[in-house]
């Protein structure tokens, strides 16, 4: 599956668009990550364990809208968003969406 942020793929020509796609995760905060990061407040720096959070939440979007194209049969998706929304305190949504294409 090719997936990119650009409107079409170089060297590629879309022949079908089969239309939007999105995957979503909604993460909690960790207890433990936040005392680490109260103390990371005092002193500066990376908050490493929210930094985890956000690439693993980051990884199963992107599968999770992979997944919905591969059931519409694209091999492509173009024009990748992401974005975070809270939820609820303690609580924050990443959304990934797409256009699921054919290209050959």
């Amino acid at each position: 599956m090719i997936v990119v942020n650009t409107e079409m793929v170089p060297g590629y020509t879309i022949r079908e668009v089969k239309g939007l796609v999105q995957g979503n995760t909604i993460r909690a905060k960790h207890m433990g990550r936040d005392i680490a990061a109260s103390f990371k407040n005092l002193i500066g720096g990376e908050l490493k364990g929210y930094t985890e959070l956000l690439t693993e939440a980051r990884r199963q979007a992107l599968e999770r809208m992979i997944a919905q194209a591969e059931q519409l049969e694209a091999n492509a998706v173009v024009n990748v968003r992401f974005t975070t929304s809270a939820v609820t305190q303690g609580a924050a949504e990443l959304y990934a969406y797409g256009t699921a294409v054919v290209v050959e």
